[in-house]
């Protein structure tokens, strides 16, 4: 039995995110999506895609690497969430930082010429593993293979200004889980 995995690796590296809302069943009024890139088609780097009250609702991209961030947008990121493939959304230039410990609590920071951002998880969960395969849900082309750690609490600032809304606990497969979570280990594959 082979433990190879057929299909062909386009990505890896990291990919946390954050998702808050007022309520449970609300909109979400902040959606974060970090990349820490190893190794893709465009080459390493970092990419925040962001949208929240604090950008005036609109999508803003910060990135050390636009060749890769645009990337993304045509390939896994603009999947995940058709509205970030818009690759009319300016990129700014920014410089990439972290800290912590995953155990208690992660912190993604981030600099441009004009901006302070910091995205930080914490109160943190079980780890847990996830593998899916390209089209196992045909909306889904590509396939990965990720280590989800759940986070009940998280934060975004810009400019000291913080996020309004909050995480919420949800239940995937069986398992506790959130919002908003750290991705590590984030390998992502496509048919061959």
């Amino acid at each position: 039995m082979s433990v190879l995995d057929p299909n062909r690796l386009i990505l890896t590296g990291e990919n946390p995110f954050i998702r808050l809302s007022a309520t449970d069943d609300g909109p979400i009024t902040t959606n974060a999506s970090y990349w820490r890139i190893l190794m893709s088609g465009a080459g390493p780097g970092h990419v925040l895609y962001l949208k929240s009250e604090l950008t005036e609702n609109k999508w803003r991209i910060y990135s050390d690497n636009i060749a890769m961030a645009r990337w993304l947008q045509a390939t896994v990121q603009g999947m995940l969430n058709p509205e970030t493939a818009d690759q009319s959304i300016p990129v700014t230039d920014a410089q990439f930082s972290k800290s912590g410990d995953a155990r208690d609590f992660w912190t993604e920071r981030l600099d441009t010429v004009d901006e302070e951002i910091a995205l930080t998880w914490y109160r943190i969960g079980e780890p847990l593993l996830i593998h899916t395969e390209p089209f196992s849900d045909p909306a889904r082309q590509y396939g990965v293979c990720t280590v989800l750690i759940p986070a009940l609490g998280a934060r975004l600032t810009r400019n000291g200004v913080e996020a309004t809304g909050q995480p919420w606990p949800r239940v995937r497969e069986g398992k506790p889980f959130s919002t908003c979570a750290l991705a590590f280990s984030e390998s992502w594959t496509e048919r061959r």
